[in-house]
């Protein structure tokens, strides 16, 4: 999970947690005088529920986490879930790892009966010695909390995310097929710029496998269009588009458009085994989205991706950079590790398809023709640092390039 993400979910827990602490604590302050008659319990929790916002059930549990009170709600208590084991629950598992636990709000979780995503807050009831001797239950649906006002924010930064294991295990059984997209490149690539430059299409996802692309309109964002082969093909469709001026929130240049849909174009050509398979363009958000055969999927900011260019992906003097920084690994003291790392500079030196490719294969067993040479010790020696800079190459160009 990315940094941004768990900030926005943890500033929310905040606002949760403040909301609730010092009320349940006050409320199960009060809980110890009705444990022993369970009518009355039921009865005080019916009234806490009404002054609890938002809340979906209210339960008592003693020491061992069984259920002594019926579950209230909106239509008042029910007693089916009475004497009901919740120790295993996910909102009671840190409470009976740790003793001194007074109040703790659950992670979210699916519940076990409306399958919604939920939390459950849990504040001890103490007795005049000051241990626990149960605890007061409340649970909330997450569609009926209060809310911060701010919105996540998806992080810039390069990521590259695996894809399926079963298409990445057949990679090497298939080639790409040249797709109507393929026969009609330029055309279609001409006719994608221009919408984005003067007809107000800001988001584009162009699948060349199957030579169709979905974009989104500055005039009706909250949908996408589709656009067959068919389409594409006739100039025309430009009609079907409002001029716009080149819209305001766009931060991609209009002259950086067509080097991106070429770099595309090239990334797409440049090996018959991996291959660019669909991509996308988003002019706001300024950033560029690539799949590639092996199903792998890497999502980065345009100006990086131009910066980068084609010899990043298919051949340049950047990785052998990557190389040398990377992390060692624990290896036999016997290996002649000067001549490996020579050669694991020429491997990198050939780009990113042809390492991925070679990986590939020793995933395989497979050795593959210019490792041949090499012992088991050596190959696996190669594998563990080439597979070492395809886990880094992300953060180790950034740190090149601001250096």
């Amino acid at each position: 999970m990315s940094t941004n993400l768990k900030r926005s979910i943890a500033a929310q827990r905040a606002v949760l947690h403040d909301l609730l602490a010092a009320e349940l604590a006050r409320h199960a302050s009060e809980m110890p005088r009705f444990l022993g008659d369970r009518e009355k319990l039921d009865a005080r929790l019916q009234e806490i529920f009404h002054q609890i916002d938002d809340c979906k059930y209210v339960f008592v549990l003693d020491s061992a986490a069984l259920q002594v009170s019926s579950t209230v709600n909106r239509y008042g208590a029910d007693a089916e879930a009475l004497n009901r084991d919740r120790s295993q629950r996910p909102y009671m598992l840190a409470a009976m790892r740790d003793p001194s636990l007074m109040f703790d709000l659950s992670e979210a979780y699916i519940s076990r009966n409306k399958k919604r995503p939920s939390l459950t807050a849990i504040q001890a009831i103490v007795g005049a010695d000051g241990k626990r001797i149960g605890f007061l239950g409340v649970d909330f649906d997450l569609r009926e909390l209060p809310h911060t006002e701010v919105l996540y924010e998806e992080p810039s930064q390069w990521r590259q995310i695996k894809g399926d294991p079963a298409i990445r295990s057949g990679l090497f059984q298939q080639q790409r097929s040249t797709s109507l997209m393929d026969e009609n490149i330029d055309h279609a690539l001409s006719l994608h710029e221009a919408l984005m430059i003067d007809h107000g299409v800001f988001h584009m996802h162009i699948h060349f496998s199957s030579s169709r692309s979905t974009v989104w309109h500055i005039d009706d964002p909250y949908i996408y269009r589709l656009l067959s082969m068919d389409e594409l093909a006739d100039t025309s469709i430009c009609l079907a588009y409002p001029q716009r001026p080149y819209f305001e929130r766009n931060i991609v240049p209009e002259s950086a458009i067509a080097a991106i849909f070429q770099q595309f174009k090239a990334l797409r050509f440049s090996d018959e085994t991996i291959y660019l398979r669909n991509a996308s363009l988003n002019l706001v958000k300024g950033a560029v989205s690539l799949n590639f055969s092996c199903d792998g999927s890497h999502y980065l900011n345009y100006r990086e991706f131009l910066e980068r260019g084609l010899d990043f992906w298919i051949g340049s003097e950047t990785f052998p950079n990557a190389v040398r920084s990377a992390t060692p690994c624990d290896l036999d003291l016997d290996l002649d590790q000067q001549k490996l790392e020579a050669q694991i500079e020429e491997l990198s030196g050939e780009g990113c398809i042809a390492v991925n490719k070679l990986l590939y294969a020793l995933d395989r067993n497979e050795v593959p023709e210019n490792l041949a040479g090499l012992s088991p010790p050596e190959r696996e020696y190669i594998y563990n640092e080439l597979k070492s800079v395809m886990d880094i190459y992300e953060s180790n160009a950034r740190g090149n390039r601001h250096g």
